[in-house]
């Protein structure tokens, strides 16, 4: 059983625009924390040692050890931009 709601004075127009600005309100609220997804930027090991500019046996050191997480496809291999520069981490 559906309740049933009543509106005492209010016109058709009235709540026509209630409602129009309640909409534009969630939309201006949306629009302001959107934040698009950026697709996952891959670098070859020759990019990253530009990047940090290393040698290539250093990318390959970084990588046994763990600091660099590799992906890869096909017999190549590949890094995440954001993971090579979150190991990056601040002197003390």
């Amino acid at each position: 059983m559906q309740g049933t709601i009543q509106l005492i004075q209010i016109s058709p127009d009235e709540l026509q625009s209630r409602i129009i600005d309640g909409v534009k309100a969630q939309i201006d609220s949306l629009k302001s924390e959107f934040r698009p997804k950026q697709p996952t930027e891959y670098l070859t090991r020759n990019e990253v040692r530009d990047l940090l500019q290393v040698n290539l046996s250093t990318v390959h050191n970084l990588t046994k050890r763990g600091t660099l997480r590799a992906y890869g496809i096909g017999g190549r291999v590949y890094y995440k931009r954001d993971e090579v520069e979150a190991a990056i981490q601040p002197l003390k």
